[in-house]
């Protein structure tokens, strides 16, 4: 980070996990709760095949009820959509909702379910979401764009724009997450990682920008932080293991306290880091146990934010 920058602001926001049961009534409670409690963000995860509501139904539902608050996709998948119609879909909630969209978008689970449900083979997707993204930032535009690429064909096609720019979040920390972020993303949302991690993976994104002539904005820098104040399911121990076996810590990545997330969300500002979606893996059951939960997590959280 420059030292020219002045220093980006801090913001927290809430995340859903793909098994979520927030999918009726009491999901609208609980957006009502992170709005007036003064929350940035709610994310919305998305799985065909799981509880969790659709994503875009469910930002349409939370922007309509809110004024302030801003609801991203953690992630939404890409390949098996139309782009053009995906495009125009976003650009009106962005339009409706007063510029509160902050999309997000991946390949989608490795999972053969999923895969059924958007119909694109595993080895096809880096590829399809490449193109399909490109072709969604030509409808932004507002101008008509012709594109002929290997699976679209467009010629003179002219889409709604947004009213502001839409700023597109990645997450990923793979090399070839991290290369694509630097040529095509506005903003990085990796989760399962470390401080150290962050601070590795901007330096190569920040590479690739220069080699492309372009720049992420500093404060477009962030990180998704499951934490669990219960046992971490051994399911997701199991992939822990298997994905990060240098370490021996799990709290590392999954905090288990309001003080150990609290330390970890510090430990990436100190890096750079300044915009945080907590996810608690155990959700609170029901819509009172939520409103507690994030009544509680706003005297611990909303403090780290800065003005």
């Amino acid at each position: 980070m420059s030292d020219q920058q002045p220093a980006p602001k801090v913001r927290i926001g809430f995340g859903l996990g793909t098994s979520t049961d927030l999918h009726g009534p009491s999901y609208g409670a609980v957006v009502d709760a992170l709005e007036s409690l003064g929350f940035d963000s709610l994310w919305l995860s998305e799985r065909i095949s799981g509880p969790a509501p659709d994503p875009l139904v469910a930002m349409a539902y939370g922007a309509g009820r809110t004024e302030r608050l801003k609801f991203g996709m953690s992630v939404m998948v890409l390949p098996g959509r139309n782009p053009v119609v995906l495009a125009k879909e976003l650009a009106t909630l962005a339009n409706m909702s007063g510029g509160r969209l902050l999309p997000a978008f991946g390949l989608g689970a490795v999972d053969p379910i999923e895969q059924q449900a958007f119909g694109v083979q595993r080895g096809e997707r880096a590829k399809l979401f490449d193109e399909m993204l490109t072709v969604m930032r030509s409808c932004w535009t507002g101008e008509p764009f012709t594109h002929h690429g290997a699976r679209y064909d467009y010629d003179d096609v002219r889409v709604l724009p947004p009213a502001t720019k839409m700023e597109v979040w990645l997450g990923g920390i793979a090399p070839s997450e991290l290369r694509r972020i630097g040529r095509m993303a506005d903003g990085w949302l990796p989760s399962f990682v470390t401080p150290d991690d962050a601070a590795a993976g901007r330096l190569v994104i920040e590479e690739v920008c220069a080699e492309h002539d372009r720049e992420i904005e500093h404060d477009h820098y962030g990180v998704l932080v499951p934490y669990s104040f219960g046992p971490i399911p051994d399911r997701l121990l199991a992939l822990l293991s298997k994905r990060r076996p240098d370490l021996s810590d799990p709290s590392e990545l999954v905090p288990t306290s309001w003080d150990g997330l609290t330390e970890l969300i510090r430990r990436f500002i100190d890096v750079g880091t300044s915009k945080f979606v907590v996810l608690p893996l155990a959700e609170p059951k029901g819509a009172d146990a939520w409103v507690d939960h994030l009544t509680e997590a706003a005297e611990v959280l909303r403090p780290l934010e800065t003005r």
